[in-house]
């Protein structure tokens, strides 16, 4: 156990974690020359594409130090607020992090929120300056605020050029000197960690685990604290690229296990594995169960597809744990799943992760967040969907979920982003300036605020400098209507929104015009309204394809021409009413991105 060190990379997003892990993997000689790419730890094609990491990833490397073998695991952890809870599993695997800030941009609003969840757990931290190689760095003032930030003193601060592989080496005799191997009772009954899982249509489920007492071994029975199944340990091993099978996991180690499990369902992120023989006293205390922030519904695009999208949803459980999803209908679009995701760029990769996957279009309605709504009964619901609020007379009054927003962002920027938040009903609580042209700011906000654009909007009038991150505080009484949208005087489920009573006038005249143009027209009149109860606020109209009945006419009594126009007419008139109204797509997506 003294020859191994379990740590992670934390970092805001695009700072270059995932360079710094190929510097990492290329000095330990893990990885072939031709075996290695650029962010080869990002091994989805979304990531590579978005430049961003979506899952942590663990792999194990070798340190030779004073002629000595060390074994080192690195699990990679995502930046961007959404995937936070990936961050959450790995520290709690760990005994230190690189902190890695980049030396031209500084210290942001996720570094500080990572950094605080690492000293949580009480993890050891190494501090690493990363881009001092680019033109715009200033590594003297940024290693300032780091020092500032950790107490630390400036030669304690790697300064590295990850890019350039400058600097890295000393890194990893860091690790070794500075962070703590695993405690833990070689000799004591089996308690490992689950800290994620794969589904491999081959082998079953693949679950990846610390193990924190104990030891297991191929052909070893073993059971899940939390389900109290058993199975046999079929394979064992490390995770190095690929899986590699060694027949036993030690105390302290990072391994997987394949156990021929078929169900979903069977393993939970944060259980404890033990022996059947030789069981543990208690599970070990795991991660706190994940709190979606926004709701979404996800139906089939073709409604025969509801079991398969079921099974679909229930093995990409497996790799998001943060994803979680309960049966709803609709009476526009039939049965489908009520899902909850943690922020709209999370909504998004899972979006594309299913289609890209498991080749599952999906149609996903708009976006909203939980309320309490407090009956003139006494009873208090909670309500994800503007279908399930009760009738406005049983109502006695609504709370939403309010958050603490982080900006820190350039002085420059100051009175825009001041702007943004206060039209978002956001109160200022405090601000204060990290350094001369630094400036963070904390907010109080609804949390339905900043789920429509927030991120977009922000990174626009700062230039891409400002970064974002927040957390849950409560819920408040607000003021909410559910604003309805009426296509040919039929309300459209899928489109329905609960909304600040200030903002329904404009929310609803705003998406009226935005389906005029995206609706396609048909052989009648369709009126688009937006409607709150019984009352309209506001209308459109996409107009008929006329067919010129009247061309065969020439010359010869206006009352010929008027005979086709009424026949014309009735026919017109017979189809609305007959007529349905195919809303697509693009439709749902384009209200997500009203500003």
């Amino acid at each position: 156990m003294e020859d191994i060190r379990n740590f992670c990379i934390i970092a805001h997003i695009d700072h270059g974690k995932s360079t710094l892990a190929d510097r990492l993997l290329e000095l330990t000689k893990t990885l072939s020359s031709r075996d290695m790419e650029a962010q080869v730890l990002d091994n989805m094609d979304l990531e590579k594409e978005k430049g961003i990491t979506i899952k942590s990833h663990a792999i194990q490397m070798e340190h030779y130090k004073d002629g000595k073998k060390y074994i080192l695991n690195l699990i990679d952890t995502p930046g961007h607020v959404d995937f936070s809870y990936e961050v959450s599993r790995s520290i709690a695997s760990c005994e230190g992090a690189l902190l890695v800030v980049d030396a031209s941009q500084g210290i942001q609003a996720q570094t500080i929120s990572n950094l605080y969840l690492a000293i949580d757990h009480g993890l050891e931290i190494i501090p690493v300056l990363n881009k001092i190689d680019m033109d715009s760095a200033r590594p003297d003032v940024v290693c300032d605020e780091v020092c500032d930030l950790l107490g630390c003193t400036p030669e304690e601060v790697f300064r590295v050029s990850a890019r350039t592989g400058e600097g890295v080496a000393p890194i990893l005799d860091a690790i070794v000197d500075r962070i703590p191997c695993p405690k833990g009772n070689p000799d004591g009954p089996l308690q490992a960690l689950v800290f994620d899982s794969v589904f491999n249509s081959f082998r079953g489920v693949i679950a990846y685990f610390k193990v924190v007492n104990g030891s297991i071994r191929t052909g070893d029975k073993v059971k899940f604290v939390s389900t109290g199944e058993d199975y046999c340990a079929d394979e064992v091993g490390v995770l190095k690229l690929k899986l590699q099978p060694t027949g036993e996991i030690s105390c302290g180690n990072v391994g997987y296990i394949i156990s021929g499990i078929k169900s979903a369902s069977e393993v939970k992120v944060g259980d404890t594995i033990t022996h059947v023989e030789n069981p543990c006293d208690k599970a070990i205390a795991g991660f706190e169960e994940v709190k979606p922030m926004v709701f979404a519904g996800m139906y089939p695009v073709d409604a025969s597809k509801f079991e398969e999208l079921r099974s679909v949803l229930e093995k990409f459980q497996l790799n998001d744990a943060s994803f979680v999803y309960e049966p709803e209908s609709s009476l526009a679009l039939g049965s489908g799943f009520r899902c909850g995701f943690l922020g709209l760029l999370h909504l998004e990769i899972v979006q594309e992760r299913l289609f890209r996957e498991f080749n599952m279009d999906v149609i996903t309605t708009v976006p909203n967040v939980s309320y309490k709504v407090f009956t003139t009964q006494g009873e208090v619901l909670e309500v994800h969907n503007p279908s399930g609020m009760p009738a406005p007379t049983l109502i006695d009054h609504i709370e939403e979920p309010f958050i603490r927003a982080q900006i820190i962002s350039k002085s420059d920027f100051f009175g825009a982003i001041m702007k943004l938040c206060l039209d978002r009903r956001g109160t200022l609580v405090s601000q204060h300036f990290i350094t001369a042209d630094r400036v963070e700011l904390n907010y109080d906000m609804p949390l339905s605020e900043i789920v429509f654009g927030f991120y977009d909007s922000l990174k626009t009038i700062s230039k891409g400098y400002a970064s974002f991150d927040y957390h849950i505080t409560g819920y408040r009484p607000a003021r909410l209507v559910r604003l309805d949208i009426l296509l040919n005087g039929e309300p459209a489920d899928a489109l329905s929104s609960l909304i600040h009573e200030d903002n329904a006038y404009d929310f609803g005249r705003k998406m009226c015009v935005k389906l005029k143009d995206l609706i396609p027209r048909q052989q009648f009149d369709i009126p688009i309204q937006a409607a709150i109860g019984a009352k309209i606020i506001a209308r459109e109209t996409v107009k008929q394809v006329r067919k010129d009945v009247t061309a065969k006419c020439y010359g010869g009594d206006v009352t010929r021409k008027r005979k086709l126009l009424e026949k014309q007419k009735e026919g017109k008139k017979r189809m609305r009413q007959i007529g349905t109204v195919q809303v697509p797509q693009s439709a749902f997506m384009a209200v997500l991105k009203l500003e």
